[in-house]
């Protein structure tokens, strides 16, 4: 129920800061991508889900969307200053991977300790740690292919539907005047 919240919680603030429809819903795809790995991880350690790893999940979900944010920020404001959308997205990718990458890294190596039962009470931490680093690599990877193919997928839907919509209006407008 949190994790759901929370994601409605992301996507209103999205859509305060981005004053646009389309864009929370393309940083929003890398959320799946994060706790699917996240639950792979899980599984090829031979972990069970346990209230630390829903814990950790809501954590990975935070960087997971910090991460499309950087990505698709960049590519709108690239895209606002005459790039066509393709080089916006292959700019931003270029020059937002390392701040992801980093976050990544940095991340990985904190939960480390923790994913290898070096801490106190490992038995609780360890599947949170494992779960977050797994769902971190994979999401970093995926997202920097992912999120730009999905802000390209949903800019062409929303381009459809304004043009039909236009037309819809248009013939709306021109019926009346005929009248």
């Amino acid at each position: 129920m949190a994790m759901v919240a929370g994601i409605f919680c992301v996507y209103g603030v999205l859509l305060l800061l981005f004053n646009h429809a389309s864009q929370p819903i393309t940083i929003l795809v890398a959320v799946p991508l994060a706790a699917g790995s996240a639950f792979g991880a899980l599984l090829v350690t031979g972990l069970d889900i346990s209230l630390s790893v829903l814990i950790g999940l809501i954590l990975l979900i935070g960087i997971a969307v910090k991460n499309s944010i950087l990505l698709v920020d960049y590519a709108v404001m690239a895209d606002g200053n005459g790039m066509s959308r393709h080089e916006a997205l292959m700019d931003a990718c270029h020059k937002r991977a390392r701040p992801v990458i980093m976050t990544t890294m940095a991340m990985g190596a904190g939960m480390m300790p923790i994913a290898l039962g070096l801490t106190a009470d490992a038995s609780f931490r360890m599947p949170m740690a494992v779960a977050v680093i797994g769902g971190l690599i994979t999401s970093t990877v995926l997202s920097l292919v992912v999120v730009p193919a999905a802000f390209t997928l949903v800019d062409d839907a929303e381009a459809l539907v304004l043009r039909k919509l236009r037309r819809r209006t248009i013939g709306h407008v021109t019926n009346l005047s005929n009248d």
